[in-house]
């Protein structure tokens, strides 16, 4: 199907493609020469396999951050594999880059990870070392890249009214009193923003959210009103470049499957092969320091098939863990079943509660894990027999499968939004079975159509309700006969990274007066990054390994200032006035 689907590209679309291609050669190569020359100081430093630490490396979680970092010390500091342990209480590596299920069960994503070719520095570097599994030769970047380059996103359906109409979101809505504020908060420093909401900014123009930007900002990236104006003003000056495009999403970069197979796959594959140690269904429940006034693990403490164990630590091995994970407490349901709400005993949440009541500079995960009644949105995944539902999105919106991004029911009492990938999106989906994937951000509310709150909802209510929203309600007998299921995931603590905080409510990479610990996650501080992305966790892998291990050669590429270039900003306040 996608390769149907690539043929019914239009010939502007294909020309931007041909283009685009053009620009990642070039962008590719300047990598190259970055790491040729990295490696070349690397060679002029006394890093190298005889002076390595020998100790081990326990990583405590299996997302994408723990298998970045264990790349990193192979890589660059030149551990071997061996030495190199992931603790991962789930049954499957890969933290919230998820995507699994069966043609005859269903499909299911949590959640969709959106990269960007042009802030995702670490990420791009990163995987241009890691094979692709899917085209020998090339690496994972280029794989990515390649396949975006022909699938460009140019989305001509953002936002959905009641009566079922595309709206024309060419202009942002603003009125001066937003424009304002706005600039005012790209100029107050981050210091002066302490616990302060996006609401507390705007409260002299809340008519700032019911603009178009707000709505398309909102729910491409799954802010609330109450959420952390520091995490806000970030995503505002990191991806200024994308402001400009937000009506269209043509920043977006789609990776060929679901992240799980396009992204986590590879890489572990890669890691297997140097050997690294993988134990799932080991639940880290603590961590020990020594009785110092530094920071030094000494000891891990693991459930592992209902009997405990620690792991004895010296001062040269290595504790990073992940302080926090987004997916806790994640359930799910089916076509006739809701999923059960139950922010009880986030396990990574509990972590850090431990650990941060022994040392001081830790970080507090309160404002994070708890507050489930804010931090929740549920997500939704549609497995269908054949293509019919998806043609209709087709002809509704103009955009097959792959060239649209978010399309938000922006008078939704749950805020709902959908997106359709470019099929297939995993890979041992058929060729006779399509899915995509929505959203929505308020759970607790009753819908428009299905008269219950969302997180009481079964698949096939969600589905009615979206039905109802598109009006095509008269066709829902038909379309859901085509239906093998719609699989709901309620996620207590997904936003949970962009709480209200204070700036030492995340505690640094890696600690002051720390000897061989470090913190990794969407709950750590970097200056000048954004929270939620897989840049993120890349870039705290890094920070993290290099740090500890003393590496000098190559260097962690710095954050892009998009926001002090010229041409940015130009286009962007030509955007504010649209």
């Amino acid at each position: 199907m996608a390769k149907k689907t690539h043929r019914l590209l239009k010939a502007g679309m294909l020309a931007g493609a041909g283009a685009a291609a053009v620009m990642f050669t070039k962008k590719y190569m300047q990598v190259q020469e970055e790491q040729k020359s990295d490696s070349d100081a690397e060679e002029k430093t006394e890093f190298s396999p005889e002076t390595v630490n020998k100790g081990q490396a326990y990583f405590v979680g299996g997302g994408l951050a723990s298998l970045a970092g264990a790349a990193y010390l192979i890589r660059d500091c030149k551990m071997e594999g061996s030495r190199i342990h992931i603790l991962e209480g789930m049954h499957i590596l890969g933290g919230s880059n998820d995507g699994a299920g069966d043609p005859v069960n269903g499909f299911v994503c949590r959640g969709g990870r959106m990269l960007n070719e042009e802030t995702y520095e670490n990420f791009w570097e990163l995987f241009s070392t890691v094979p692709s599994l899917e085209m020998p030769g090339k690496s994972v970047t280029e794989e990515i890249l390649n396949f975006d380059h022909l699938h460009p996103t140019h989305a001509q359906g953002r936002l959905i009214d009641k009566n079922g109409k595309i709206l024309d979101v060419s202009s942002m809505g603003f009125n001066n009193e937003d424009r304002l504020a706005l600039g005012r908060l790209m100029l107050t420093p981050e210091e002066k923003l302490d616990d302060m909401t996006i609401e507390d900014w705007f409260r002299d123009s809340m008519h700032f959210f019911t603009t178009n930007f707000w709505y398309m900002w909102q729910t491409t990236f799954a802010f609330q009103r109450w959420s952390s104006l520091f995490e806000f003003k970030r995503y505002m000056e990191r991806m200024i470049f994308e402001f400009s495009r937000i009506e269209t999403l043509e920043g977006v970069t789609r990776t060929p499957y679901n992240q799980y197979e396009s992204v986590i796959l590879p890489l572990k594959t890669w890691l297997e092969e140097q050997g690294v140690d993988f134990s799932i269904r080991a639940t880290v429940t603590d961590i020990d320091f020594a009785d110092e006034s530094g920071i030094t693990a000494s000891a891990i403490h693991i459930e592992r098939d209902g009997e405990e164990e620690v792991i004895g630590l010296q001062r040269e091995d290595l504790c990073i863990m992940t302080n926090g994970c987004m997916t806790d407490c994640a359930t799910l349901g089916d076509m006739h079943t809701a999923p059960v709400f139950d922010a009880q005993k986030p396990i990574s949440g509990e972590l850090w509660a431990r650990v941060t009541a022994k040392k001081a500079g830790l970080g507090s995960p309160e404002p994070f894990f708890g507050h489930p009644d804010q931090t929740n949105w549920e997500s939704f995944t549609v497995t269908c027999r054949g293509n019919k539902l998806l043609k209709m999105i087709e002809a509704y919106t103009g955009n097959i499968p792959g060239s649209g991004a978010l399309m938000t029911f922006k008078d939704s009492n749950w805020l709902m939004s959908i997106v359709v990938a470019a099929q297939p999106h995993f890979k041992n989906q058929p060729a006779d079975t399509t899915i995509f994937w929505g959203y929505g951000l308020y759970t607790d509310r009753t819908g428009d159509y299905v008269k219950k709150p969302m997180r009481e909802c079964t698949g096939e209510e969600l589905l009615t309700e979206l039905l109802h929203h598109l009006h095509w309600e008269d066709r829902k007998d038909e379309l859901m006969e085509d239906v093998i299921n719609v699989i709901p995931c309620m996620m207590p603590y997904i936003d949970s990274q962009f709480q209200p905080r204070k700036m030492s409510d995340r505690p640094k990479v890696v600690p002051e007066g720390s000897v061989n610990f470090a913190m990794i996650s969407q709950f750590v501080e970097i200056p000048e990054d954004m929270v939620f992305t897989e840049e993120y966790s890349v870039r705290a892998a890094r920070i993290a390994v290099y740090t500890l291990m003393g590496y000098k050669g190559k260097k962690i590429c710095p954050v892009t200032p998009y926001k002090k270039n010229p041409k940015v900003l130009k286009d962007a306040l030509k955007t504010a006035y649209r």
